[in-house]
C-alpha cells in the first residue's frame, strides 16, 4: 500500500468517532474494541502526518479531520448509490443523512419537507438544529452533508439553492406592551422598546439587537433585560407569556395575532431572511430526491 493511500477502514473508523462522538461509542457501533478504535485513529494520523481528532468530549475533528471526514461521507455514500444501482442493497436497507436546519426552519415548514421525499430513497436523517448564520460550520466540518443557511457563497465542494425568505414580525403580548412600553403607541416605539425586556433564543441571536438598532438609527440595542429560550416553540410561548418581546416568524405569530393574544409593535416593519440550501457536490440520487423536496416545500411556504 502506499503512502500517500488512505486505508478505507480507518477511514471509517474515524468517521465513526466523530458520529458517535466518543471510541468507545465507535467501538461498540463497528462491534470492535476500544484500543482498535484508538490504533486505527492513530495509524491514520500517522500516516496523514497531522491530527485529525480533537480529544474532547464529543471529540471533534480538527481542519485537517474535517476533510477526512468529508471524504468518507462522500465515499459511503458513492458506495450505497453504487450498491443500488447494481440491485444489491438489502430489502429494507436505510442510511444517514446529515443535515444542519435552524429552529424556525424545523419549527415551522422543513420537517412537512423530509415526509415529500419518497420512502423508496432509504433515507434516515439525522438532523442538527444550529442558528441559520451558522449551520455552515458544520457543513463545513463535514458533520452534515446538506444545511438550511443564510449564505448564498457555497462552502467549498458544495452546491448551493435558493429556497425563500422567511418573514420575522416584532411582537408582544397586550399585557406585556401595557406593563413595560409605557405610552406606546402614542410614544415613539424606539423611545420605549430599548428598556423593555427581551426575548433571545440563545447568546448568538442578533435579531432583537438588530430591530433596535433599525429603530433608533445604531444608537441602541435591545436592553440589558434578557432572557435566552432555546427552542422556537417555547421561544413564541415566552413572548406570549409576557416574558419579553421578540422577532417571531410570521407563520408562528399570525394565528395568534388574529386571536389577540400578540400584539405587533410595528405594523410597517418586516425583518427578512434569505435561506439557501448548500449541499455536497456529489452526484447521489437520494441526497437528489432530498434536496427536491426541500425546495418544493420551500416555495409553497417561504416567501419570494
Amino acid at each position: 500500500m502506499s503512502v500517500s493511500e488512505l486505508p478505507l477502514d480507518q477511514v471509517r473508523t474515524l468517521l465513526a468517532v466523530v458520529d458517535e462522538g466518543t471510541f468507545d461509542a465507535a467501538a461498540a457501533a463497528l462491534h470492535v474494541t476500544p484500543p482498535a478504535v484508538s490504533q486505527r485513529v492513530k495509524a491514520l494520523e500517522r500516516r496523514t502526518g497531522r491530527v485529525l481528532l480533537t480529544r474532547t468530549k464529543p471529540v471533534r475533528p480538527t481542519e485537517s479531520g474535517q476533510a477526512v471526514v468529508r471524504f468518507a461521507r462522500q465515499v459511503a455514500q458513492l458506495e450505497r448509490d453504487t450498491r443500488a444501482s447494481l440491485g444489491m442493497s438489502g430489502e429494507g436497507e436505510s442510511f444517514l443523512l446529515p443535515v444542519a436546519v435552524n429552529a424556525d426552519s424545523l419549527a415551522t415548514w422543513f420537517l412537512p419537507a423530509l415526509s415529500r421525499v419518497p420512502e423508496t430513497e432509504g433515507i434516515c436523517f439525522e438532523l442538527h438544529r444550529e442558528d441559520e448564520f451558522h449551520t455552515l460550520e458544520l457543513l463545513r466540518e463535514g458533520v452534515v452533508m446538506a444545511a438550511v443557511t443564510s449564505s448564498s457563497v457555497a462552502v467549498a465542494g458544495c452546491t448551493v439553492r435558493r429556497l425563500g425568505t422567511m418573514r420575522y414580525l416584532p411582537v408582544a403580548a397586550p399585557e406585556f406592551a401595557a406593563r413595560h412600553l409605557g405610552g406606546w403607541p402614542e410614544a415613539p416605539l424606539r423611545d420605549v422598546l430599548p428598556d423593555a425586556p427581551a426575548m433571545f433564543f440563545d447568546r448568538r441571536e442578533t435579531f432583537q439587537d438588530d430591530f433596535v438598532r433599525e429603530l433608533t438609527g445604531g444608537r441602541r440595542g435591545a436592553g440589558p433585560r434578557r432572557h435566552y429560550v432555546p427552542t422556537s416553540d417555547g421561544f413564541v410561548d415566552a413572548i406570549t407569556a409576557g416574558l419579553g418581546w421578540g422577532m417571531v416568524p410570521d407563520e408562528q405569530a399570525l394565528p395568534r395575532l388574529r386571536t389577540g393574544a400578540l400584539i405587533r409593535l410595528d405594523p410597517e416593519r418586516v425583518t427578512r431572511v434569505a435561506l439557501f440550501w448548500q449541499q455536497w457536490r456529489l452526484d447521489s440520487p437520494a441526497l437528489a430526491a432530498a434536496a427536491e423536496a426541500v425546495a418544493s416545500a420551500a416555495a409553497q411556504s417561504l416567501g419570494p
